[in-house]
């Protein structure tokens, strides 16, 4: 897990200095945001694993990480999305608080419905 994310962020700065933002075009900035949102899901996966380990050591490793993983990939969109606002000069704390709450209530519903099954 710890080697894909490295790898993910090299990708990432390979992008990101390979492409110029005032030339490039749609695709150049999907593989931008892309690369970033692949980095930041590994980070927070492997930060969510180490710290839920040492936390609950009476848990899964295996249930651990798919919990990691999912909270990761969550808020890894929430940041792309501000992102991705922000450059649209679309955020505003109306904008976050909607994507907040947004948020929240499918992290809920999710973790829920696992539960659940």
């Amino acid at each position: 897990m710890s080697v894909l994310t490295a790898v993910c962020w090299g990708v990432f700065f390979f992008v990101a200095g390979l492409i110029d933002p005032a030339l490039t075009n749609w695709l150049g900035f999907f593989l931008f945001y892309l690369s970033f949102f692949l980095a930041l899901s590994g980070t927070f996966a492997l930060v969510g694993f180490l710290f839920r380990l040492v936390a609950l050591k009476k848990e899964l490793a295996f249930n651990l990480v798919k919990i990691s993983f999912r909270q990761s990939f969550l808020f890894s969109l929430f940041i792309i999305l501000l992102l991705i606002l922000k450059s649209q000069n679309l955020f505003n704390w109306l904008n976050l608080f909607l994507l907040v709450i947004i948020f929240s209530i499918l992290e809920l519903f999710i973790g829920n419905y696992k539960k659940s099954r």
